[in-house]
């Protein structure tokens, strides 16, 4: 089982290159089977989600040319099955983006009902509320989501939640539905947006995409296109922590600054330095960085998936911190892991009180989830000693090259499969 082990201690310093955003490009592989025509995606991440939801697209009948690691090339004229189901398809959340395409392009899809990250209760209502809004005959059968219509029709659909998946698989229904559809208390996030560009990109209509009302107006067919995929904010976030929580100096490039705002702003308040370039952001930590309180809330406030690795900048910062967390309520399970490399965290409820420590000692700890797996791999970096952090299949599915990027930072940090490689670092690194 493959595990990271690290020696903290080094300030992490130089220039990071980050990827292509993972939850725009599980949106836009599903939208990309949605024509008869060639589309050719670029900027793409090379993590296991984007690759397990490549092999499905496959699996149907559609075309795969992966040109290399970042680019690939679809043709969904030859797909010959809406009934999407293997082993993989069920670990991720964003399998259910194939229900909102194949219901738009062939008003029937079989799709099960996703796994991914247990960070709490994550339904798919307003999801089906949507398609059923369309048109759609919705029925749940063997773990599976059976979709069917004669048409679909636009609708005024109205979300009872933010809700970035339903937001992308009701735009991408109602894009090949008939007449308009319009989507309020829609999602704002960069990725939605993404998602929308693309589908206009293919001969979508699409408008409004960013604010909370979202007008679709449906076509009859949609075309090939080439399109580039967005830089990951999260992955960017996560470096800029690592400035932070390393009292490192690192320039985070191909970035957008303003998908970062919220993280920024919070940075600066501890005491960071953040310098931001067109498409680079420069994040100096402080010997002392000081406390602050932080609510995750939907797009453009402050990220759910920043939310472990801020709480891990903040063990480390004078003073008194709080975090409540308004988006899942199982987002604390790191708490217990932070814990045995001596973070003083108390939960209670949603509600997260940090008091700073002057610093982490290493310790074996296990990653209960993506985001919190990246964040006791941050944990480690700044601790006395060394870390081992297990499971981290999770961190996997979301960052790509994740230990290489951070020995190009100087990090002390390789993957292992054994004790004997485990035992062979500690001679290495002294």
């Amino acid at each position: 089982m493959n595990q990271y082990i690290m020696k903290g201690g080094n300030p992490l310093v130089g220039d990071v290159v980050i990827s292509g955003a993972k939850n725009a490009a599980l949106g836009i592989l599903a939208a990309s089977i949605m024509t008869d025509e060639e589309v050719v995606i670029e900027n793409l991440p090379d993590v296991r989600d984007i690759n397990v939801l490549l092999e499905a697209i496959q699996e149907i009948g559609a075309q795969v040319d992966r040109i290399d690691r970042h680019t690939v090339k679809i043709n969904g004229s030859t797909i010959h099955e809406v009934s999407v189901d293997d082993e993989y398809i069920r670990r991720i959340r964003a399998s259910y983006y194939f229900i909102g395409a194949l219901l738009g392009k062939y008003k029937s899809a079989q799709v099960p009902l996703p796994g991914g990250c247990d960070i709490g209760s994550r339904p798919i209502d307003q999801h089906l509320k949507g398609f059923r809004a369309l048109g759609a005959r919705i029925e749940i059968e063997r773990g599976a989501v059976h979709a069917h219509a004669i048409d679909l029709v636009g609708a005024h659909i109205y979300l009872d939640m933010v809700s970035v998946g339903a937001t992308i698989n009701i735009m991408m229904a109602a894009a090949m539905a008939e007449g308009m559809t319009i989507l309020e208390n829609a999602a704002k996030e960069p990725h939605v947006v993404d998602v929308a560009n693309f589908l206009n990109s293919m001969g979508a209509n699409i408008k409004g995409a960013g604010t909370d009302v979202i007008r679709i107006r449906g076509v009859r067919t949609l075309h090939g296109t080439d399109y580039s995929i967005i830089p990951d904010q999260i992955e960017a976030g996560t470096f800029m922590c690592a400035a932070a929580v390393t009292r490192g100096d690192i320039t985070v490039k191909n970035v957008i600054p303003k998908h970062l705002e919220a993280i920024s702003a919070k940075l600066i308040e501890i005491g960071c330095e953040v310098i931001e370039g067109d498409d680079e952001v420069r994040v100096v930590g402080r010997p002392k960085q000081c406390s602050t309180n932080i609510k995750t809330l939907p797009y453009p406030g402050f990220p759910t998936d920043m939310q472990p690795q801020m709480a891990v900048t903040l063990a480390l910062a004078e003073g008194t911190s709080m975090i409540t967390e308004s988006i899942f309520e199982n987002r604390f399970k790191y708490v217990d892991e932070l814990a045995r490399m001596g973070g003083n965290i108390k939960v209670e409820g949603n509600v997260a009180v940090i008091d700073g420590v002057r610093g982490f000692t290493g310790a074996r700890v296990e990653s209960p989830d993506l985001r919190a797996g990246a964040a006791l791999v941050l944990a480690g970096l700044s601790a006395e000693g060394y870390t081992v952090v297990d499971e981290i299949g999770y961190i996997q599915r979301g960052y790509e090259k994740f230990e290489e990027k951070l020995q190009g930072l100087g990090a002390a940090i390789e993957m292992v499969d054994s004790e004997k490689e485990a035992q062979k670092f500690r001679l290495k690194i002294g």
